[in-house]
């Protein structure tokens, strides 16, 4: 069964940096690409970043390019998100799961909540 467990969520001041971490099991990780989503109450979950199978092409949302850096570290089976430069507008629920269509993805973790104040 997929597991995923988001952590690092926190309230930060705009233009801050924080950290998000996720482990996953239930599958074999090292051969997914993966990607982090994020939600805010009332709008449907949004794409963030992603980062194939050996960590070596990553892409990003238009909204965060430049400000986050998805990676990973296959031994472990954990994906990591760094963000920087953290607006109001990136407040939300993150969440971290295989790098697919989001109405293909049936197992979510619980989040991790991100709050930036202005």
């Amino acid at each position: 069964q997929v597991q995923l467990v988001e952590s690092g969520g926190a309230l930060v001041q705009s233009g801050g940096s924080l950290s998000l971490s996720c482990i996953a099991s239930g599958f074999t990780f090292s051969t997914r690409a993966m990607a982090w989503y994020r939600q805010t109450p009332g709008n449907d979950r949004e794409w963030v970043a992603s980062i194939n199978d050996v960590g070596m092409s990553t892409a990003y949302a238009n909204p965060v390019k430049g400000r986050f850096t998805i990676s990973r570290d296959n031994a472990k089976n954990m994906v990591y998100l760094q963000m920087a430069n953290l607006r109001p507008e990136d407040t939300a629920v993150y969440y971290c799961n295989k790098d697919l269509a989001i109405a293909q993805l049936h197992y979510w973790g619980q989040g991790t909540q991100v709050t930036v104040s202005s």
